[in-house]
């Protein structure tokens, strides 16, 4: 059953999910050369636009949007394929649409469980985006993306200890935002 349309502060929920969402699946080297940010902008106004969307509950809601980056990102991918043809590059296209495709993929949990699912997904995500940055970045490569700290440090040139501040006071600060959300 529907509810009322999605309030603005809702919009930015879905904004940091999506956000989440994009830096999961398309990989770190890509970040710099496709417009995330544009192409998460993009789809929150193609829910704009589409109108029903904002009156979807939030287990749909965030389907349809979840549908939506799929598309768009796959679309920037394609366009960053026709620009440069680099069999690398293209291996690591093709590995991000595969893992978005994958997430993509419909589960088998229970409507009301997925709405739990959902809901916690935007309070998470809504909180990682509240991370000062180096805690964001090391929070989601060592736990999203499964990468060892010694990984992280090099990526994010500082030493292993250093990721592991981050690590810890990012937990820390999750942990104080989730239970503020509660």
């Amino acid at each position: 059953m529907p509810t009322d349309p999605v309030p603005p502060g809702d919009w930015d929920r879905d904004r940091a999910y999506l956000a989440l969402i994009a830096r999961q699946h398309v990989e770190t080297d890509l970040q710099g050369k496709l417009d995330v940010s544009g192409v998460i902008q993009q789809t929150l106004l193609e829910a704009h636009t589409a109108g029903h969307v904002a009156s979807l509950d939030t287990g749909p809601r965030l389907a349809w949007l979840r549908t939506a980056l799929a598309r768009n990102l796959t679309d920037e991918l394609r366009r960053l394929r026709a620009d440069k043809r680099d069999a690398g590059r293209e291996r690591a296209r093709e590995a991000s649409a595969a893992s978005l495709a994958r997430f993509l993929a419909a589960d088998q949990s229970s409507p009301s469980e997925r709405v739990d699912r959902d809901e916690q997904l935007l309070r998470l995500a809504a909180a990682v985006a509240e991370l000062p940055n180096g805690q964001r970045q090391a929070v989601e490569l060592h736990y999203f993306q499964g990468r060892p700290v010694a990984e992280i440090a090099a990526e994010l040139e500082k030493t292993p200890a250093a990721v592991a501040g981050l690590l810890k006071r990012g937990l820390r600060q999750l942990r104080e935002f989730l239970a503020d959300a509660e």
